[in-house]
């Protein structure tokens, strides 16, 4: 589904976001930095949700013990 607004950009970050890229319209710009940001954000939930829970220890002694001879 597609709708349609008006929006007000700065023309400065639109130039220096074409020069970055081979997009030529606005639209196209915004439709990729709204992409790229929903991408960015689910990543950032997804490792939040995966660092809970996970392993607590402690690594320096853990390693310490793999290879202490005694």
């Amino acid at each position: 589904m597609q709708i349609r607004t008006n929006i007000v950009l700065d023309d400065e970050i639109i130039k220096e976001a074409k020069g970055l890229t081979s997009l030529k319209t606005k639209k196209d710009i915004v439709d990729l930095a709204l992409r790229e940001l929903v991408k960015h954000l689910k990543r950032k939930k997804l490792l939040t949700i995966r660092h809970k829970g996970l392993w607590e220890g402690n690594l320096r002694e853990m390693r310490r013990k793999r290879f202490d001879t005694n």
